[in-house]
């Protein structure tokens, strides 16, 4: 049997926060019907004269002031996971972005190149939902079906609730929480009301029942609401902390109809004026710091509690390239290995 090869694969990033770098990136993320979900005509107007031209400068701006010196953040730890877990694994390890660099198409012709006829894709979004993990697997089945059609794909379902990565999540949680916080945010990154109701598969339970997070339902497989609950409860449980003292929020809303909330910036102000000065985020929605997390919240929800009359806020780290979530992806991936090949 051939080596099974295992492809992370994250939103993206652009090659530069140039400007056109940016403006390229962002066209090719939202062109994807998973992410703004039209018709491709009314698609291509709103990206090409309204979001482009409105929003590159200031996505550009927001991008220098988190770059490095290896580049952008979610790359570089990107690369760096890869490397750490094809060495605790013992097996060929890729990172792609499903928009920009390192390519899907890339990773696969390495792959092919070196023999892989089997591949675990590992979509990087604990939660599900259209736009970034069906998105993911979406864009690797179809280069797939061009590079390597007699490549086996197997598919790691979405690990919110998965013992190893809460676990993980708990570990990196605890060292940097401070001991006498007023209060625990859980910031999700927000979608469009739309998108649940669509991945609905019952088509009545999402937005529809009466706390229908909680109320059981084989539309959970596929809601992300219900599915970031799980994970902040979770890691509530796990830390033994006060739920009273932990909430939860959605950032980065971003267009028209009606988003996911309450918002992360209102609820941080909503905290500040209730009495909350000492305030920590955690974003579980991102396995990787990027700019939602650096920028968004590290830079201008910091600035926005500050204002609003905190006196210190604390951003926990993504998972990144921690030790514990490299031991974490290596148990689930070996879990995930096993389990096909057992059947």
């Amino acid at each position: 049997m051939s080596q099974t090869g295992v492809l992370l694969v994250n939103l993206g990033s652009p090659r530069s926060p140039a400007p056109d770098d940016v403006r390229r990136f962002l066209r090719e993320l939202l062109m994807d019907p998973h992410v703004l979900d039209m018709s491709r005509l009314v698609r291509f107007c709103l990206v090409r004269f309204l979001i482009l031209p409105l929003r590159t400068a200031k996505a550009a701006a927001a991008y220098r002031k988190i770059w490095t010196d290896e580049g952008s953040p979610l790359v570089a730890t990107g690369l760096k996971l890869a490397a750490a877990l094809q060495h605790e694994l013992g097996r060929p390890v890729a990172i792609a972005m499903r928009y920009g660099e390192p390519s899907i198409p890339d990773a696969l012709h390495t792959f092919s190149a070196h023999g892989v006829r089997r591949l675990l894709l590992v979509p990087m979004f604990p939660q599900y939902a259209l736009s970034t993990y069906e998105a993911a697997v979406a864009g690797v089945k179809l280069h797939l079906a061009s590079i390597a059609p007699g490549t086996e794909l197997i598919v790691h379902p979405p690990f919110y609730a998965a013992h190893e990565y809460i676990t993980a999540l708990a570990t990196v949680t605890k060292t940097h929480l401070p001991k006498d916080f007023d209060h625990l945010l859980f910031s999700f990154h927000s979608l469009p009301e739309r998108h649940l109701r669509k991945a609905d598969p019952t088509r009545a339970h999402c937005l529809v029942k009466p706390d229908c997070c909680h109320a059981p339902s084989p539309a959970h497989a596929t809601c992300y609401k219900h599915q970031c609950l799980k994970t902040m409860e979770a890691v509530v449980e796990k830390l033994g902390l006060p739920p009273s003292k932990c909430s939860i929020a959605f950032q980065s809303q971003f267009g028209p109809g009606r988003w996911l909330g309450p918002g992360t910036m209102a609820e941080l102000r909503r905290l500040a004026m209730a009495g909350a000065k000492k305030v920590a985020v955690i974003c579980p929605s991102f396995v990787a710091d990027c700019v939602e997390t650096l920028e968004e919240i590290g830079m201008r929800a910091r600035a926005e509690f500050m204002a609003a009359g905190g006196r210190e806020f604390v951003l926990i780290p993504c998972l990144n390239d921690h030790v514990s979530w490299v031991r974490a992806l290596a148990v689930m991936i070996t879990q995930a290995v096993n389990q096909r090949t057992a059947t």
